[in-house]
Parts: C-alpha cells; structure tokens; sequence
C-alpha cells in the first residue's frame, strides 16, 4: 500500500510514523508514506497558502491554486483509489471503513488547517471526507497520522500475529474483552480461573460473554 499525505506542517508527521508497528510496516515494504509540503506550491516568495475567506469572518483558508497543483501532480504520477480530505464536518471514521481502506493500495490525504480549504477542491478533486471525532484539531496531521495507523497495522504481513487484528475492538461490534499476563496473583489481584484452565471452548465463551458485557456497559450504542 502507498499512501501520500498532503500538509501545511509536514514535521508534525515525522515521529508517528517512524516508530514502532509504522516503521516496521514501511521497512518491510509492506506500507510506504510520502509526506508532500504544501508550502512548495505556494505562492511567491513567501510561498503563500492561505488568505481570508469571502464574506469574512475569523480564519483564513488554505487557497485552492496551490492544493489543486499539487493534487494534480500528485495525480499525474499515480492513481488514487481515494483522496480523502480530513475534517471535523465528515462522517465519523470508524473500524468498518478503516478495514475497507486497508484494502486500497493507493491513497492521497489531505490535512486541513486554518480554517480548512476551498470548497472548490472538495468539490472537484476529494473522493471522501473524514471526521476522527467529534472535536476540532489544529489541523488534518494528527488525524491523518491515526488513519495511517490504523489501516497500516491490518496490512497483512505488518503485526507479527495476524490474528491480532481480528481480536480488537470493534472488529465484531464489541468491545474487546478484558486481557491478563503473568503473574497470575499479583498483590492478590488474581486472573480469572477459567483463564487459567487450558480449555479454549471455555475461555473463547467467557470473553464473548465479557466482550458483550463491556460493550452493553460502556457502549450500548454499538449493540442492536
């Protein structure tokens, strides 16, 4: 999978995705990132970006002549199966579309600042729009960095255990289940018995059973 990442703020990006399961992804060729700086197709010598919004109003805005060059030449050296814009008034990302997204093999981000951009190139060139929640950022870097993340560690190849991924959160509707390591008595904080037993049939029962129960809990929205 290739994934390029257009920002204003291209350092933001650096460390998350240069450390841990991101940097074994990418050294094992398995994921490449390309972060592009916006600020080389600005204008001038200031290398301008940005101005104030029509109508006004606090804020400026990423102007669309150097994102759409940009874009375009993006464009003109690979085919994207997406470009996603990244931005608080999107549908809310989730696990589904994230396992969608890993499917892909390439995509172009966007990282909104300021303000956010033109219209015109959400109009003409974005495929898709996404929220990572409902809050307002800075800016696109860091939930570009999350999107990178999470659809970069379902890459098959990238987790050392596959089957990892198919265990967590949300990939069945629930909440994952409560997990436990050595020792089993810790300061009297005991694990489970039934984790203890060798029996799989018992202990895949009992984590559906907790799963469920987590869920109903701390997220009822997410059952039926």
């Amino acid at each position: 999978m290739h994934i390029d990442i257009i920002t204003a703020l291209p350092d933001l990006l650096a460390s998350p995705l240069s450390h841990s399961i991101m940097k074994r992804a990418q050294d094992r060729d398995l994921l490449s990132v390309r972060i592009i700086n916006l600020r080389e197709y600005g204008r001038g010598k200031h290398r301008q970006i940005d101005d104030y919004q029509y109508g006004g109003g606090a804020g400026m805005v990423i102007m669309p002549e150097p994102l759409d060059n940009c874009i375009e030449q993006c464009k003109a050296e690979k085919t994207y199966d997406e470009i996603i814009f990244l931005t608080p008034d999107a549908p809310r990302y989730d696990q589904k579309l994230a396992n969608k997204l890993s499917l892909k093999a390439n995509l172009l981000l966007i990282c909104g600042h300021y303000k956010g951009i033109d219209q015109r190139i959400r109009d003409h060139h974005v495929t898709m729009e996404i929220s990572i929640g409902d809050y307002v950022l800075s800016g696109g870097e860091i939930a570009a960095a999350v999107i990178v993340d999470s659809i970069g560690r379902l890459i098959p190849g990238v987790l050392n255990d596959e089957t990892s991924a198919l265990t967590d959160s949300f990939q069945d509707d629930l909440l994952a289940p409560p997990v436990y390591t050595r020792p089993a008595n810790y300061k009297g904080w005991e694990v489970p018995e039934v984790l203890l037993s060798g029996h799989d049939a018992k202990i895949e029962e009992w984590r559906a059973n907790q799963a469920e129960q987590k869920t109903k809990e701390l997220r009822p929205d997410m059952l039926p």
